[in-house]
């Protein structure tokens, strides 16, 4: 589309303003070509015309569509121009409060000068591992982004931050250490991070001050290097200085402050330390007092100078040396305090009435006379001598003045030397980070050599930066394929050849500066001389000869060159620095050695190059000017920033006042060009800015396509698009994944899309507007329809009546005549049946004797003509392939000679071919050809006929739901008649009912009223009784469990922090035998592995001594460990305390809680009894009744036999004999029942009777009442009754459980059939890959597949070998044992017997030896005894190397913990403390080892499983009564005797803590990428959301994405996390807390990233959360986990996702807002109505009265200020007791583990 189409009515356009810079204004008429004005419209609705230039022709910029503007990245908007971007800063910065904006490469940082929650360590983790352009912008994002291109790419990288002053230069450099501090982690010591940024405290104390424009300005430029291994944690770091402004130590302007330094060193002069320094108020010192504002609001300088001392102390600079400092710091002072007065006219002399110059002398240790005389004193050297000459009193002060700045300045070098000390590191740096804090381009009134160089600085980065950003459009559009055309952008190279370049400005400043006679006003002449109309940057000013003018990248700057060549040459008096060097005062001596001997080069520095800061300076190079240094030193910068990947941040000053939040356009503009944006900017735009990639686009413009548009390929269908929308086709090119637009058609394409949606819109209006229009008609009509029904309805009442009895004659001739002609239809109808049948029958039979005969004589013709086709078909062939062969030698024959002849004649041979090539190319071509349209149209066909299928296929769907439709409604027609008549009959019962019920209401209503009264009442007592009781005890239990909650928590973190210190004490003790063994020889292996081997066993939980005795330990050999194992010493006994404390609290809430549970069984246990005597009242009313119907039974056989009856029943008849049939077969059935139960009876008494002996109790003979005896021989028929009923339930029981177990055996082999198919096919397609890979593969390489395949083959052979052999295992165990219960049984039956019919002789015989027989199976204990040599085995095999899925397949669940307590029982039988301590001990070890090692979730779910069923078995076996009464009499007998092992219990109990927390973690770890993915950025309901257009920033993440996370993918590691749990035997507690753990996590990272991320705050991403979040909740109803806890840590979620859908306009919506978001705090609220962004520009933003609604609303709410969830917290885990039902007696150990060594007892 044309450019000037845009700009017609409604258009919105930028027109220049002198307040606003720009302003918006609206088109009123259409543009035309060759208009002069433009009328307009205001946005106060006022009529504007704007004059075009007629020469030029240039329009005013158009403005962007509303729903691109806010948006995190500026190249994503459509018009990239400045008001364009002025205005999107506006609106993020003053309307979202977002101070962080994306410019393509560059981060734009607004100074909010307010303080946010932004930074805390809770958004450091959110950004932490994210793509940059996933998050909103932020300087950690930036941040993110450099370290994980340091880690991907192996290249150094540096973030340049850039600004004037008062724009947050120094705060966003602070940020962005901490980021790296807090994200890496030091390898070797831990204070690493904290010197780091403990860096920043003291670089702010001494080069940071006060100005007019900022209150912590940094007052010199500063380049940090991180260094990092190769694990990629930060090791050291290096800092490089840049030009200190020393000026500032002597002179401040109105309003500003000196170095914050000597304020805070005066605000402690009160402290007895620094009374020697004679310090006072800073008002009496001239270097503090000039500026006239020595104190800073909200600063206390006495809390800083804690800060840098505190700082001071952790970079290792010891008291004496910071005391020296302040020394030196507060002799400057005194300096400044010194006067010169005036003795003549060329000298001076120091008048020292008040001690200043004394007091300098005595802190710097110096001689009085020296430093008096050589104040007012110079040195002038001549060829033969040398004079000392007087100065005047200002060449004093002067000298004075430098002194003072040449000390500040040596010391601030001393310090950052010291500094790079303490951040260095012995071994060299893998990569590093650099962080460049460097001041911005400056323009003031007065501008000189400082603004200068800072100048210069820039001049040379903004060179830098353009190369970088064309670099990156370079490759963006090789990489697409896109035609690179050079694009113009500003070289700024020349402004720099005028500074640096031979006969530049700072040779030309160098030159004069030597000159004996040089100076200022010479040295401009020398500039006029040269550049002037020479270079195209550098002018004169019209009104002077002492300044000039240099055009710079950003704007004009006029440079006054007075003073010039003083800071150029930066002179003090060579004799005063002699009289400080003969000091006496050792620290200053150090600060001026330097001087004196060369320094060698800094070897901190990464890149091993030696240091041309001031630090490092050797005198000759003193020598150096000011200038030359600061371009030596800028050179080596920009070499270092060449040599890495640069990141832009660029600070922003928003206003002059510092206001918060108040956006200054003029400055805001001014910045914008000064930093570079603007620049960026124009490049961008004059290529292709816009960047879609094609399932975005297909995907936002969907709408505009036509129905025929629609391919299977996106990037045709994109491409269709766009040929017919933008005819131009210069306006947008395709890339390979993306289409690149020039500027301003993705507003175009807006406007349409709005259009098109617009339209949509009107055409819905329309039909809701015409269908309210018809309803209304439709109630009218139905009204006037309604009169006329009652009227005519009553006229054809009266013609009903005479037509009803018109009818009923008329129906009854009907039945009489119809009854009269169906009885003779029916005699002749059964007459020509009859008469057919026999005819059909005849004719069939004949039929199929003739098929018969014709199928045989078929079949032998069949046959025979086979036969005889088949010996033709043989001569035939021989004799065809015998005429071949010859034919075929005579042919060859001739052809032979034929060759032999054409061989002979080539010449031939080429002439005949001659030109045939040309034609065969020619040939081929137009086969090409013809092959492409056929391709074309055989793929147009495809689709046609695939189109043409799937609409058939509709077609077929819905005639079928017609004639389903059509079918129901037949159906439905013939159940309404029905129904009407059974309404009928029952309309006449309910009229008859009707009356009676009237007159029993009368009665009840008064007897009702009264009862109702007496209820009422009662109940109204008994409600509020129960209510109070309810309410005082649930309030007493909430808060009983809100305090058990939080001592759990408490106590667990401090758990986490005990195993945590527990670590941090292995390490050293590791790395302090690593150092020993280092100092010996390594030819000690075995003792080596003995002491392992030792600790190993005798390792426990290290109590307080134990640490105590090994920090001792340590501390005789590093004394570097002794503070460190002191602070461990100390923090592990308050931890001891602290858990025995809450170990106490724990124990006496548990018994209250054990009490409660009491308490409860016992109810529901009278509960269960009153319920069994209510179903024995239900038995002996059935009894009863039963009797009834027998006694019914016997009076109808009597009455049958004596005939009494009806006709029907008389004898003989057939109701008669079919009764009587029925009641004969019920008699046999009942004959056989009682057979039947009979039989059943007996084997349930022998039943009994086996159980009674086994128990030795007897039977309970108060239950006669409920049931018959046990005598066989007094059944009665009752009792016969009852036996069988209860026979026949008992046996339905037992069919259908049998029934269950066939039916799940059937579906577990069908599933094992599918398994194993399945798993066949897939080692089949194994198989076919590997050999047609294998074909590909050379010789060697092909041996070396196979055999490796035929490895794998037997490994995988033998493993299902050993699952078949356990699985064998499991089976000969289960029989045997059987095998054993049989013969048990067996033998008591047989011994019955033979106690019945044997003497007493023989019965003490025969019992005594089957109880002998039956005592050798009982005899097993549950116990395992193994030899002490074999323990380190048992631990090995059962712990350490035991798989958890062969387990898990094979063995029983917890059978780890079931063999520890057999083998523990055993000690404990056999009285051994020490095995028992040793048992546990090294278990529990062995434990902590396996999880160190293997730290994947199945192994940790395996051992929480086993440490969790260990803890319960020793619950279980303690015998203590709390613990017992849930046992069998069997396992009471196993319980412990001898050892109480409570601690242990706890200790266990502490163990299950640490592994429940480490399987969060690795929950975490593993759900953590998918969750933001699948929740927010997955579409899962299509058509629903809306692609907005991304900027440069989402264009290429720092690592290629893998496969895209789904929501599918969420729930299946949720269901793999589940079933491993269930499947290692986890308690079902313990699996719902994990479960609730996990939705917590869930739930925090999506809000965190929604809270985060503003694309992300739409009504359509709501609606996607919604839908996502009753996934989420099907899965809990599916896995019955809805008590879990889990639905309601979804809760703020859920809100987030209403809050983004409610109506927010009215105040009535702020109330519903502020009512429904009760889980999310206020800041996440309006956070999250600040970041609410339309899709589409239909919906609204909202506004800043309404956000300021809701604000004022929840101002009441006490809450934490947090914005984001912390999704690392743990909910403190409980693990209730649940008792084991298996016997340790039948726990078999299968030989695959090879235990044997275990002995059973």
């Amino acid at each position: 589309m044309a450019a000037l189409e845009l700009y017609s009515k409604f258009a919105r356009v930028w027109i220049p303003d002198t307040t606003e810079v720009w302003r918006s204004a609206e088109l009123t008429k259409d543009y035309k070509l060759g208009d002069t004005v433009l009328h307009l419209q205001l946005e106060d609705e006022t009529d504007f015309e704007y004059k075009l230039d007629p020469k030029s022709g240039v329009l005013p910029p158009l403005r962007n569509p509303d729903i691109l503007v806010g948006e995190n990245d500026l190249t994503a908007l459509s018009y990239l121009h400045e008001p364009a971007v002025m205005h999107n800063l506006r609106v993020r910065f003053t309307d979202s409060k977002l101070i962080y904006t994306y410019c393509g490469i560059i981060l734009v940082a607004i100074n909010p000068y307010e303080s946010l929650q932004i930074y805390g360590s809770d958004i450091i983790n959110a950004y932490s591992g994210q793509n940059m352009g996933d998050m909103d912008p932020h300087i950690f994002a930036v941040s993110e982004e450099a370290y994980k291109q340091m880690a991907r790419d192996e290249k150094n990288q540096s973030i340049i931050v850039s600004g004037e002053s008062g724009a947050g230069k120094t705060v966003s450099a602070k940020y962005a250490m901490r980021y790296f501090a807090t994200v890496s982690g030091s390898s070797a010591e831990a204070s690493v991070e904290e010197k780091v940024l403990a860096s920043s405290p003291i670089m702010e104390a001494i080069g940071n001050a006060k100005t007019t424009r900022n209150d912590n300005s940094s007052r010199f430029g500063k380049y940090i290097e991180i260094g990092f291994d190769r694990k990629h944690h930060i090791i050291g770091a290096n800092m490089r200085t840049y030009l200190l402004e020393k000026s500032r130590v002597v002179f401040q302007a109105s309003e500003e402050r000196n170095y914050h330094i000597f304020y805070q060193l005066c605000a402690c002069a009160h402290l007895p330390e620094f009374e020697p320094l004679k310090l006072g108020s800073a008002d009496d010192f001239p270097y503090t007092k000039q500026g006239r504002s020595p104190i800073i609001e909200g600063v206390n300088d006495l809390n800083e100078m804690e800060a840098t001392r505190k700082a001071f102390s952790l970079l290792g600079i010891t008291e004496a040396h910071q005391m020296g400092l302040f020394q030196i710091l507060s002799a400057i002072l005194h300096l400044g305090n010194v006067e010169v007065k005036e003795r003549g006219s060329s000298s001076c002399g120091i008048s020292d009435e008040s001690g200043h110059l004394v007091g300098f002398c005595d802190l710097t240790e110096v001689s009085y006379e020296s430093m008096a005389h050589w104040l007012c004193h110079k040195k002038l050297k001549t060829a033969t001598e040398t004079l000392n000459k007087p100065v005047t009193r200002l060449e004093a002060i002067n000298g004075r003045d430098a002194l003072a700045k040449h000390i500040y300045a040596k010391l601030f070098s001393w310090i950052v030397s010291q500094v790079n000390k303490a951040l260095s590191t012995s071994s060299k740096p893998h990569s590093f980070i650099g962080v460049l804090d460097i001041y911005g381009f400056e323009t003031f009134e007065v501008n000189s050599f400082e603004q200068f160089c800072i100048n210069y600085a820039n001049e040379k980065l903004q060179q830098q930066f353009n190369m970088h950003v064309f670099k990156l459009e370079q490759e963006e559009y090789m990489k697409e394929q896109i035609p690179w055309t050079l694009i113009d952008f500003y070289d700024n190279q020349p402004c720099i050849n005028l500074i640096e370049a031979k006969m530049g400005l700072l040779d030309l400043l160098d030159e004069e500066c030597t000159m004996p006679k040089g100076s200022d006003d010479s040295w401009a002449q020398k500039l006029y001389n040269t550049h002037l109309k020479k270079s195209s940057h550098f002018e004169k000013p019209r009104m002077s000869n002492k300044a000039f003018i240099i055009l710079h990248f950003a704007d004009k700057v006029e440079y006054q060159c007075d003073g010039f060549l003083e800071k150029n040459k930066d002179t003090v008096n060579e004799e005063q620095i002699n009289v400080l060097k003969a000091s006496k005062f050792a620290l200053l001596v150090e600060l001026f050695q330097d001087e004196e001997t060369p320094a060698a080069p800094s070897s901190s520095a990464p890149s091993g190059r030696a240091k041309v800061g001031r630090s490092t300076q050797s005198f000759r190079e003193h020598k150096k000017s000011v200038g030359l240094q600061f371009r030596n030193s800028l050179h080596l910068l920009m070499d270092t920033l060449n040599a890495t990947t640069p990141h832009y941040v660029r600070c922003i000053k928003p206003n002059d006042i510092k206001a918060p939040f108040m956006l200054d356009p003029h400055r805001a503009v001014q910045q914008l060009r000064a930093c570079g944006v603007l620049e960026t900017i124009r490049i961008s735009s004059a290529g292709f800015p816009s960047r879609w990639t094609y399932q975005e686009f297909f995907s936002r413009y969907r709408v505009l396509m036509r129905q025929k548009e629609f391919l299977s390929d996106r990037k045709l269908t994109c491409q269709s698009v766009l040929e017919r929308l933008v005819q131009n086709k210069d306006k947008y090119q395709f890339g390979k994944t993306k289409i690149f637009f020039r500027a301003g058609q993705v507003a175009y394409l807006e406007k349409l899309r709005a259009d098109k949606l617009r339209a949509a819109c009107i055409h819905i209006q329309k039909t809701i507007r015409c269908w309210l229009a018809r309803k209304k008609y439709l109630r009218i009509r139905q009204a006037a329809i309604t009169l006329q029904r009652y009227t005519r309805g009553h006229q054809a009442r009266c013609l009903c009546k005479t037509m009803r009895r018109t009818r009923a004659a008329v129906i009854f001739q009907k039945y009489t005549r119809m009854w009269a002609a169906r009885r003779q239809f029916l005699r002749q109808r059964a007459a020509a049946v009859l008469i057919q049948r026999l005819l059909r029958g005849y004719t069939a039979r004949l039929e199929y004797k003739r098929l018969v005969c014709e199928h045989k004589a078929l079949l032998i013709q069949r046959w025979v003509r086979g036969f005889l086709a088949r010996w033709r078909f043989r001569r035939i062939k021989r004799a065809v392939v015998y005429l071949q062969c010859c034919v075929r030698r005579m042919l060859a024959r001739r052809e032979l000679k034929k060759l032999k002849i054409e061989a002979r004649s080539v010449e031939h041979y080429k002439k005949l071919n001659f030109g045939m090539e040309n034609k065969i190319m020619q040939l081929q071509r137009k086969l090409d050809e013809q092959h492409k349209d056929n391709r074309e149209l055989s793929e147009q066909i495809r689709q046609m006929e695939s189109h043409s299928a799937t609409e058939l296929e509709k077609l077929h769907m819905q005639l079928k739901t017609l004639q389903e439709a059509e079918e129901e409604s037949r159906h439905r027609g013939d159940l309404v008649t029905s129904l009407q008549e059974e309404l009928e009959l029952v309309r006449q019962e309910l009229e008859k009912n009707k009356e009676m019920v009237a007159e029993l209401n009368e009665k009840n209503t008064l007897l009702k009223s009264e009862k109702d009264e007496m209820n009422r009442l009662i109940q109204e007592q008994e409600q509020q009784l129960k209510e109070k009781s309810e309410s005082t005890h649930q309030e007493a239990t909430e808060h009983l469990q809100a305090q058990l909650n939080e001592e759990r928590f408490r106590y667990q973190n401090l758990l986490s922090e005990h195993l945590k210190l527990e670590e941090r004490c292995a390490d050293l003790r590791s790395e302090k035998e690593a150092a020993e063994l280092s100092k010996h020889d390594h030819n000690r292996a075995d003792s080596g592995y003995s002491s392992s081997q030792s600790d190993s066993v005798h390792s426990s939980v290290l109590t307080g001594s134990e640490v105590s005795s090994l920090e001792r330990e340590d501390a005789g050999q590093t004394a570097a460990d002794v503070s460190l194992l002191l602070k461990l010493q100390r923090r592990v006994a308050e931890l001891e305390k602290e858990k025995m404390d809450l170990q106490s609290e724990m124990d006496t809430k548990e018994d209250q809680l054990q009490l409660e549970q009491t308490k409860e069984l016992e109810d529901c246990q009278r509960v269960l009894g009153a319920e069994r005597d209510y179903e024995a009242l239900k038995r002996q009313e059935l009894e009863s009744d039963n009797k009834k119907l027998k006694k019914d039974l016997q009076e109808l056989r009597q009455s049958l036999s004596k005939g009494s009856g009806s006709k029907l029943a008389s004898p003989g008849g057939q109701a008669y004999n079919v009764l009587l049939e029925q009641l004969n077969s019920t008699t046999e059935e009942l004959e056989m029942r009682k057979e039947e139960v009979l039989i059943l009876r007996s084997q349930l008494v022998n039943h009994e009777a086996f159980k009674h002996k086994e128990t030795g109790t007897e039977g309970d003979s108060g239950d006669s009442s409920r049931s018959p005896t046990l005598d066989l021989h007094e059944l009665n028929e009752d009792g016969e009754l009852w036996m069988a009923y209860e026979s026949l339930k008992e046996t339905n029981r037992i069919l259908v459980s049998q029934l269950q177990t066939q039916g799940q055996s059937h579906e577990k082999e069908v599933e094992g059939l599918r398994a194993e198919l399945q798993q066949l096919r897939a080692e089949l397609d194994h198989q076919q890959q590997m050999l047609s890979n294998s074909l590909e593969l050379p010789h060697d390489a092909l041996i070396q597949a196979s055999l490796q395949h035929e490895i794998s083959r037997l490994t995988q052979q033998n493993m299902d070998l050993l699952e078949q052999m356990g699985k064998q295992d499991k089976m000969i165990r289960k029989l045997k044992k059987h095998l054993k219960i049989y013969m048990k049984k067996f033998g008591e039956a047989e011994a019955g017997v033979h106690i019945e019919q044997s003497s007493p002789e023989n019965i003490v015989g025969e019992s005594g030896r089957t109880v002998s027989i039956v005592r050798k199976e009982r005899d097993f204990q549950g116990m395992l005894e193994y030899r002490r040599e074999d323990e380190s085995k048992l631990f090995k095999i059962l712990i350490t190397e035991l798989k958890p899925r062969g387990v898990v397949v094979n063995l029983v669940t917890g059978l780890p913990a079931y063999i520890l307590l057999m083998c523990l029982r055993h000690a404990d039988y056999a009285n051994d403390d020490q095995r028992v301590s040793t048992l546990l001990n090294s278990s529990i070890n062995a434990i902590k080892n396996v999880l160190k090692k293997r730290g994947d979730f199945e192994t940790i779910s395996f051992w929480l499983a086993n440490t969790c069923r260990f803890l319960h078995c020793l619950r279980q076996y303690s015998g203590e009564k709390a613990y017992a009464k849930h046992n069998t009499p069997r396992q009471n007998e196993h319980c412990l005797t001898n050892f109480d092992l409570s601690e242990y219990r706890q200790v266990l109990s502490d163990l299950g803590i640490q592994i429940y927390q480490q399987l969060i973690r690795v929950i975490e770890n593993i759900l953590h990428p998918k969750i933001a993915p699948a929740m927010l950025e997955q579409e899962t309901i299509q058509g629903v959301m809306g692609v907005k257009p991304t900027g440069m920033r989402k264009r290429t993440p720092s690592f290629h994405e893998e496969g895209s996370h789904s929501l599918e993918s969420i729930l299946k590691q949720l269901d793999v996390f589940y079933y491993t749990l269930l499947q290692h035997g986890n308690d079902t507690e313990l699996v719902r807390q994990v479960i609730k753990q996990q939705f917590y996590v869930i739930c925090s990272v999506t809000l965190n990233n929604l809270l985060l991320r503003k694309d992300m705050c739409s009504w359509s991403k709501g609606l996607q959360i919604r839908y996502n979040v009753c996934q989420l909740e099907e899965w809990l109803l599916d896995k019955d986990l809805q008590g879990s806890g889990a639905r309601e840590s979804l809760e703020p979620l859920i809100q987030a996702a209403q809050l983004l859908q409610i109506k927010k306009k009215s105040q009535d919506d702020a109330g519903a807002i502020c009512t429904m978001c009760t889980a999310l705090t206020t800041e996440q609220i309006v956070k999250i109505l600040r970041l609410y962004t339309p899709v589409n520009e239909f919906e609204e933003r909202v506004s800043i009265s309404f956000i300021k609604s809701v604000q004022t609303l929840l101002k009441d709410r006490k809450e934490s200020s947090q914005l984001l969830m912390d999704a690392k917290i743990i909910f403190p885990v409980t693990f209730p007791f649940n008792p084991s039902p298996v016997a340790l007696e039948t726990i078999q150990i299968p030989s695959s583990l090879n235990l044997n060594f275990l002995t059973p007892v």
